[in-house]
C-alpha cells in the first residue's frame, strides 16, 4: 500500500506533465486513442466518485459558519467565468464550435485542484473547499441554465438532456463516494491514498481521447483556442481576486475566491461537449485542464509571498482530504 501511495503522490504532483505528454502522443498518433472517446462519461464518473470519497460533513460547515462569503464565492464563480467566456466568444468572433466550447468550460463548477492551489497559496482552504463543493452540487441546475443563456446563440440546447447528463456523471458518483466514506470510513480512507493516481489516469485518458478525436481541427485552430483559454483563465483569476476584495474579504479569502473563480471542472466540460456537441467543442476544456494547473501553480507561488496574518493555522488538515486532479 505504501508503494501505491508513493506512486499516487508522484502522479498527482506531476499531473500536468503527464497531460502534456499524452496530448503530444495522441496528437501524433490519433488512431491509437480515438476509441477512448466512448468511455469519457464513465471516466469522469470515476473522478467524481473519488472526489466524493474525500468529502465529509465538515467540508460543508463553512456554508453555515460564513454563508455570505461562500455564497459570494459561488455566485462570483458562476457569473464571472460565463460572462468572460461569452464576451471572448463575441469579441473575438470565434468559430461556432470553439465559441460553444469556451462557454461550456466557463459554465462549469470549480475544479478540485483549485483547493490544492489555495493551500499552496496560503489562502483560506476551508472557504475554498466549501465554494467548490457547493458549486459542484449546484452544477446540474446552474450549468445547463448558463449554457442555455450564453450558448444558444450558436447551437440549440436541450436543457433537460444536459441536466440528466450532469446528474449522471457528477451528482450520482459524488453522492456514492460521499455515502461510502460515511458508512465505510476506514475502507474509504485506505483507498483514498490511491485516488490521485486513479484521477490522473482518468483525466489523462479523457484528454487523449479529445485530442485524438479533434486532431485535424486542432491543426487549424489549436493556437486560437490556446490563446482564448489562457486569456479566459487569467482574467478569471484577476477579476475573482478584486471581486473578493470589493466584497470586503481579507487576503486569505481573496486568494481562495480568485482560485475558485479562475479554475474549472474542465473534465465536466469535456464530457458535456463530447456527449452533446462535437469533439472540437471539447478542446477548450481539454486545454483548460492543462493550462489552469500551470497558471494556478504560478499564481499560488506569487500569492504565497503575500503576507497575511489572518491565515488559519488548521489548513493543513484540509490537504489530506483533497484529491489533486
Amino acid at each position: 500500500m505504501k508503494t501505491i501511495e508513493k506512486i499516487s503522490t508522484f502522479a498527482g504532483k506531476t499531473f500536468t506533465l503527464w497531460v502534456i505528454l499524452i496530448s503530444v502522443i495522441a496528437y501524433s498518433f490519433p488512431e491509437h486513442f480515438v476509441w477512448i472517446g466512448k468511455y469519457i462519461v464513465p471516466l469522469l464518473g470515476i473522478v467524481m466518485f473519488g472526489m466524493g470519497l474525500t468529502l465529509s460533513a465538515s467540508d460543508f460547515s463553512e456554508v453555515f459558519r460564513r454563508p455570505k462569503e461562500v455564497a459570494l464565492g459561488v455566485v462570483g464563480h458562476f457569473i464571472i467565468m460565463p460572462l468572460l467566456a461569452f464576451g471572448l466568444a463575441i469579441g473575438l468572433d470565434l468559430p461556432k464550435e470553439i465559441a460553444v466550447g469556451v462557454i461550456l468550460v466557463g459554465c462549469c463548477p470549480s475544479g478540485t485542484s483549485s483547493n490544492v492551489m489555495v493551500f499552496l497559496a496560503r489562502g483560506n482552504v476551508a472557504l475554498a473547499v466549501a465554494i467548490a463543493s457547493v458549486s459542484t452540487i449546484l452544477a446540474p441546475i446552474v450549468t445547463p441554465l448558463l449554457i442555455l443563456l450564453f450558448a444558444s446563440k450558436w447551437v440549440d440546447i436541450d436543457i433537460m438532456s444536459l441536466i440528466i447528463s450532469i446528474i449522471q456523471v457528477v451528482i450520482i458518483p459524488l453522492a456514492l463516494g460521499f455515502t461510502i466514506k460515511k458508512f465505510f470510513g476506514k475502507a474509504a480512507e485506505a483507498s483514498s491514498k490511491a485516488l490521485p493516481l486513479v484521477s490522473v489516469v482518468a483525466i489523462v485518458l479523457i484528454v487523449s481521447a479529445v485530442v485524438a478525436g479533434s486532431q485535424a481541427q486542432l491543426a487549424k485552430t489549436g493556437g486560437i483556442i490556446f490563446a482564448v483559454v489562457v486569456l479566459h483563465n487569467i482574467l478569471g483569476f484577476t477579476i475573482g481576486f478584486f471581486f473578493a476584495r470589493l466584497c470586503g474579504m481579507d487576503l486569505a479569502k481573496q486568494k481562495a475566491v480568485a482560485m475558485e473563480v479562475g479554475m474549472q471542472n474542465s473534465g465536466l466540460g469535456v464530457t458535456i461537449a463530447s456527449t452533446h456537441f462535437s469533439p472540437l467543442a471539447a478542446v477548450p476544456s481539454a486545454i483548460f485542464s492543462v493550462w489552469h494547473n500551470i497558471s494556478g501553480s504560478v499564481l499560488a507561488f506569487i500569492f504565497s509571498k503575500l503576507k497575511d496574518k489572518n491565515q488559519p493555522s488548521s489548513d493543513k488538515k484540509w490537504l489530506a482530504n483533497i484529491t489533486n486532479l
